[in-house]
């Protein structure tokens, strides 16, 4: 099942926006990397809202965009694993 056929194509310019502001706050001494998911979240949805409207379809775009960027983030980090 591929996560970006759900995924609306305004929303798509999320993705990006939101691994970019995850590398900043993991740049955050202060912020343990297991909460920046967590943080994602919200920015994600409220961007996705801000796009398509206040409505609970866009909510979920928000949802899918931030699982997007998380998962992509992780895909790469462990393509890059050594075994």
């Amino acid at each position: 099942m591929e996560i970006l056929t759900y995924i609306t194509e305004n929303a798509l310019i999320l993705i990006p926006v939101l691994i970019v502001i995850g590398q900043i706050i993991k740049n955050i001494e202060k912020i343990p990397d297991k909460w920046i998911p967590v943080i994602l979240l919200p920015v994600g949805v409220v961007g996705a809202m801000a796009l398509g409207g206040w409505n609970i379809t866009s909510a979920i775009q928000g949802v899918l965009v931030t699982g997007a960027a998380v998962y992509g983030n992780q895909l790469v980090k462990q393509l890059k694993k050594e075994k």
